[in-house]
């Protein structure tokens, strides 16, 4: 026992700032949310303590998923999810199978690709929100000019504006921002498969589309596993490119995030904490799975 706290010990020390950190701006500050989600504080003077709070259980949890609004927020959340996970995921992988192949100025086009991912949100969604102006006719910009330019003035459309799929025109900034990340997550992929299992393929008269279908492609699947677990956790997290986009009174891009934000500008804590406790509960059925398959590979990989 003395030998093993000698050993871990140093190590320990290192990192228990880190812990304590942690432990009460993370995990605290998580409990303190679930348990402001259960009270009825839902006025400017329960959060000021002016007036009392009392303990209601799950009750705003399931208020909130019998609200017409707030399951719209939901249905939106997962149209956005779908769409940003397939437009990345598609166009991300058919990047990294052409780069695969050397080709002259794969630097630039590397470079190119990824340059969006440096784009804060916020800043992309602010000049998103030019080009996927709503107006049309003489008072067009954007797409919508350029279509009216090009005489397609029949894809002239209302984009975030539109109260049905609004949401969907919100998907084609974040694809564009993030394509380049998981074309360079397979593209690290395509690399990693050994040169020696490649040849050996083709010796066995595997046809390149072959090699690809039977050798290489099954072996991207922990890189497809791992792409897919981020980009759908950061979908669930959308906030400041909507917000950058349209705005938290915008109907047809509201998601749960925006939700959270306008319960707070209300000062109905409870609400908004019980909101970003749903979202947490999202984002941990998409990670805990993965970490768990994860672990388990590693574990029966030693």
């Amino acid at each position: 026992m003395s030998t093993k706290l000698k050993s871990w010990g140093p190590g320990l020390l290192l990192i228990s700032p880190s812990l304590v950190l942690m432990a009460v701006f993370v995990y605290g500050f998580i409990g303190i949310s679930f348990q402001q989600s259960m009270t009825d504080s839902h006025t400017a003077g329960q959060a000021t303590g002016r007036a009392p709070v009392s303990f209601v259980g799950l009750a705003n949890y399931w208020a909130l998923l019998q609200t017409p609004a707030f399951q719209h927020s939901l249905r939106n959340l997962l149209v956005f999810t779908v769409v940003f996970l397939l437009g990345t995921l598609v166009i991300g992988f058919c990047w990294a199978w052409v780069m695969d192949r050397p080709i002259r100025g794969e630097g630039i086009f590397r470079s190119v690709y990824l340059f969006p991912m440096a784009v804060s949100f916020v800043a992309s969604g602010v000049v998103w929100k030019w080009l996927l102006n709503a107006n049309q006719g003489e008072s067009a910009s954007g797409l919508n000019r350029l279509f009216q330019m090009l005489g397609l003035d029949f894809l002239q459309n209302s984009w975030w504006a539109d109260a049905t799929w609004g949401i969907l025109a919100i998907a084609l900034p974040a694809i564009w921002q993030l394509s380049g990340y998981v074309m360079a997550l397979f593209l690290a992929g395509f690399r990693g498969i050994p040169e020696e299992l490649r040849e050996a393929a083709r010796v066995d008269g595997a046809t390149e589309m072959q090699l690809y279908r039977h050798v290489i492609f099954p072996q991207l699947s922990p890189v497809a596993l791992s792409a897919l677990v981020i980009i759908g956790h950061m979908s669930l997290k959308s906030f400041d490119l909507i917000m950058s986009i349209a705005n938290q009174s915008s109907y047809s891009t509201k998601v749960p995030a925006i939700d959270m934000y306008n319960y707070a500008t209300v000062y109905d804590y409870a609400n908004s904490a019980a909101v970003g406790i749903i979202l947490l509960v999202l984002v941990a059925l998409a990670v805990v799975p993965y970490l768990w398959y994860d672990a388990r590979t590693r574990k029966e990989g030693r």
